[in-house]
């Protein structure tokens, strides 16, 4: 890779934007040092991998050197994040004039143009950020590992035998790598929190209702949509520049108290925070993952909190996991409703990967009466988990990410006579996560320590509704105290 390209592949989208307004380069030069690094490393398969990472599925990098051609004539002053590569997740992110195929192998093959764009895809370009293309992502974002039929899989960066995790797989996997510093991701269930973990990267999930989901989806359900980035400070920066309510909102969170990045480096005090460092329903969980969120418990003691064991209740009753699940399939069929929508035509279970048919069969069974049980079961929980922070008095909570560190290519695959395999497989993965998108809190992953076979282990702090500026003053703190920058795949 030339110079430029080298120099500036684990920069974050900070010092990217620095490097533009100070005129030492041109985002066009930029943008051309992403387009190099992608070309030379996503698709290449070194010597005794098993395939190339397989991060960026659709290129549109002529789109983004006319974006950079126009910031560097003038376009975009002011911007935060001005003339930074950036690259879309391929699902749910319409952006005006280009295909999305959701994973979906119908999808790719129609390559159909968005009319127009989502709200927040129009303030990430009004922030500054070039698109590049889209990253992979598995079908309908249905499970926490990114193997889609319709692209193949993405492998993790810090081992390519290794998944990068899911749904925004691809993206965590781009910027893991350095392709980009930064990149567009949602969370349904992890989706966020499981690829930041996997590639030693930031990931937070935002409250639910802190970032419109218009002008088509609605922020009722469990995603959320922003980024995984190299830097707390990126997310912070970001967060700022995205957040708030769009027309029509249903749910909206309260407003911060100032900006995001004013939190960076402010004392949150003392805090009181609870550590679950087991299953929460008596499953299993590796052992390099209690001993990384042990490990971070001491760094937080360190800092001068109190940790002490403690988590919600609700946390441990295996019986809600059946009743979300009537929720959740419900919202599978939904997205399949909407893929043939999109191509004109009924989608068919020859054109989708059998966990999702699956999925949607069995949402066609259900009752309007089991919906709203599912439902009720949810809006009971919520209040629940949440009664912990506010009621009980806790400030944080603090987990794994994830139960083992990121599993084998393939794991997560339906098997013959066994549609439903690659979802079993991922509830052994995930518990950590889906709760909290249930509870609609922020929750973000923070990669502090990698195992003995060099794959990044993160661990999840989860605040109360609202308190995003919490999270960034205590992942502040545990950067600037166990700095992360330097720890680079190879």
């Amino acid at each position: 890779m030339g110079t430029l390209a080298d120099e500036s592949r684990w920069l974050d989208a900070t010092a990217h934007a620095d490097l533009i307004a100070s005129g030492e380069a041109t985002a066009v030069e930029l943008v051309d040092a992403a387009i190099e690094r992608i070309e030379a490393l996503d698709q290449v398969t070194p010597e005794g991998a098993d395939g190339p990472i397989n991060a960026v599925v659709m290129r549109w990098f002529e789109h983004a050197r006319e974006q950079a051609a126009a910031v560097d004539a003038g376009a975009l002053e002011g911007a935060p994040f001005r003339g930074v590569p950036f690259l879309l997740k391929d699902l749910w992110a319409e952006y005006e004039g280009f295909p999305m195929s959701n994973g979906n192998a119908a999808l790719k093959e129609a390559m159909v143009p968005a009319p127009e764009s989502s709200t927040l895809v129009d303030r990430f370009v009004d922030a500054g950020l070039m698109m590049l293309g889209r990253t992979n992502s598995p079908e309908l974002g249905s499970l926490p590992v990114t193997e889609p039929e319709a692209w193949g899989p993405t492998r993790n960066p810090w081992n390519l035998g290794h998944t990068c995790g899911g749904s925004s797989g691809g993206a965590a996997a781009a910027v893991a790598a350095g392709m980009v510093p930064i990149a567009h991701a949602s969370d349904g269930g992890g989706s966020i929190r499981i690829p930041a973990s996997c590639g030693g990267l930031v990931g937070l999930k935002t409250s639910q209702g802190r970032i419109t989901q218009g002008p088509v989806r609605t922020e009722t359900g469990f995603s959320v949509q922003f980024c995984v980035s190299r830097s707390v400070r990126d997310s912070a920066r970001l967060l700022d520049a995205v957040h708030g309510p769009g027309v029509g909102d249903t749910v909206i969170a309260p407003a911060p108290e100032r900006p995001y990045v004013d939190e960076l480096g402010a004392d949150p005090g003392r805090l009181r925070i609870g550590l679950l460092d087991a299953h929460p329903s008596g499953g299993t969980m590796h052992s390099d993952c209690v001993t990384a969120v042990r490990e971070a418990a001491t760094m937080l003691e360190g800092l001068g909190h109190d940790v002490s064991h403690g988590h919600p209740g609700v946390l441990d009753d295996p019986t809600f996991t059946p009743r979300f699940m009537a929720v959740w399939a419900s919202m599978m069929a939904g997205g399949i409703d909407a893929c043939s929508a999109t191509i004109g035509r009924e989608l068919t279970a020859d054109d989708v990967e059998p966990v999702n048919w699956a999925q949607r069969e069995w949402a066609q069974a259900l009752s309007a009466t089991d919906f709203n049980t599912g439902m009720a079961a949810i809006a009971q929980y919520r209040r629940d988990v949440q009664s912990w922070w506010d009621v009980d008095g806790w400030d944080l909570m603090l987990s794994p990410t994830l139960n083992e560190p990121p599993t084998p290519i393939g794991e997560h695959l339906a098997q013959p006579g066994d549609p439903m395999a690659g979802m079993k497989r991922a509830a052994q993965f995930v518990a950590y996560t889906p709760p909290f998108n249930t509870s609609g809190q922020p929750a973000i992953s923070l990669p502090l320590t990698w195992n003995d076979d060099g794959l990044p282990i993160g661990i999840q702090l989860v605040a109360a509704y609202g308190r995003e500026d919490l999270l960034f003053q205590v992942a502040a703190q545990l950067e600037a105290a166990h700095p992360w920058a330097d720890r680079r795949p190879a």
